[in-house]
């Protein structure tokens, strides 16, 4: 999940002591690969320029096979402890670790190979599991790449296209896993609305109610209004759902994936999700562009281009598409609700007299609320 700062500078993600994290995560790793194998956990240390809901941490992981002394770079993804401000009220790590088995198992979708899961939080604080690091280029979120001073930026158009085209077929590929071939059980939500969409939609107002406690949004609540008022008649097939699909959640080297990021959102629901999450999160940055002067990167992942290049590879047509823009929109703008209370709790932000200013991107969502933001998505 995106957690923006404009003014360049990293949101507290963690309150955990780095150096007892290395003792505690190089003393689980003993149990894991042995003691004869003498692991050292070394270069310890958090990204920084993506923040992420869930904790990572990058580290080496030196070890000794026979007379030969080895380096490997590896991720761990830990669940936040409570004294940050956790974006999610839960971290199914379970869920997360199983996804990207399933996806490895039966695309050719590039997922880091993840050798291990702890489910017990008493090994570093909480659960967590731990990928094989992946080299590539991830457009960063702070600042965004499409201020002007990234390598996405500065590629050409021909370059742009070809990200933004290679991207989109990764969600074609996902989408083409037969779930009813596959146990998702561990990805549906125990609810007892009747539709994939429905029990989606009402877990967000659960969530919505968690975020903003006895400070109701009425902006946020008149988008849920709207999403019933404006429900599509026919939902569409279901599919196995990436949840959090951004380009910040993809490395990339020469503009072709190599490693597709953060599972946590994941679920089953309609194809059209992850296409509206993915344009809708460069319309977010686009929007501060806008707002700074900044001239952005207008012709970069615009809806018509999305849907189109998504038939052509998936053979399925895109339906509803404002129905779930605005669905994206709604479901960002609790995220980044609860981004800035984490901001206040730490000093970096003041708390707003109106609860609707938490939300970063009001303004787009009332301009879709009157009708006057669909243009600027081709609808």
């Amino acid at each position: 999940m995106t957690e923006l700062s404009t003014e360049g500078e990293r949101p507290v993600v963690s309150t955990r002591d780095p150096d007892e994290l290395r003792e505690r995560l190089q003393a689980w790793l003993v149990e894991r690969v042995g003691a004869a194998a003498e692991p050292v956990v070394s270069s310890l240390r958090t990204p920084e320029r993506n923040g992420m809901s869930s904790e990572t941490v990058l580290f080496d992981l030196e070890t000794t096979s026979g007379a030969t002394r080895t380096t490997t770079a590896y991720v761990a993804r830990l669940a936040p402890e409570t004294s940050a401000v956790p974006v999610f009220p839960t971290y199914d790590f379970d869920k997360q670790f199983r996804v990207m088995q399933l996806v490895t198992r039966t695309t050719g979708v590039p997922v880091p190979p993840a050798p291990w899961f702890e489910p017990d939080p008493t090994a570093v604080g909480s659960p967590f599991f731990v990928m094989e690091r992946v080299e590539g280029e991830v457009p960063p979120d702070v600042m965004p790449y499409n201020f002007g001073d990234s390598w996405l930026y500065h590629a050409s158009p021909d370059e742009q296209r070809q990200l933004q085209d290679a991207t989109v077929t990764v969600l074609a590929e996902l989408h083409s896993i037969e779930i009813d071939a596959h146990d998702v059980s561990f990805l549906e939500l125990d609810r007892p609305e009747p539709t994939p969409l429905r029990r989606h939609v009402a877990d967000q107002w659960d969530y919505y109610k968690w975020v903003s406690g006895d400070r109701p949004q009425p902006v946020i609540e008149r988008c849920f209004a709207w999403l019933e008022e404006h429900w599509p008649d026919d939902e569409g097939p279901t599919a196995l759902s990436w949840g959090d699909s951004r380009i910040g959640n993809v490395l990339y080297r020469d503009f072709a994936p190599v490693a597709v990021l953060d599972w946590e959102m994941a679920g089953v629901a309609p194809r059209e999700m992850d296409l509206a999450w993915m344009v809708f999160l460069h319309r977010f940055f686009e929007d501060l562009a806008d707002q700074l002067g900044l001239p952005g990167m207008p012709e970069f992942l615009r809806l018509p281009d999305v849907a189109a290049t998504y038939e052509r590879v998936s053979g399925h047509t895109p339906h509803h598409l404002a129905f779930f823009v605005m669905y994206a929109a709604l479901r960002h703008g609790i995220v980044m609700s609860r981004v800035q209370q984490r901001s206040v709790h730490f000093g970096e932000a003041e708390m707003p007299e109106d609860p609707d200013d938490l939300v970063m991107h009001r303004a787009t969502l009332e301009a879709m609320l009157d009708g006057t933001y669909w243009a600027k998505l081709g609808l």
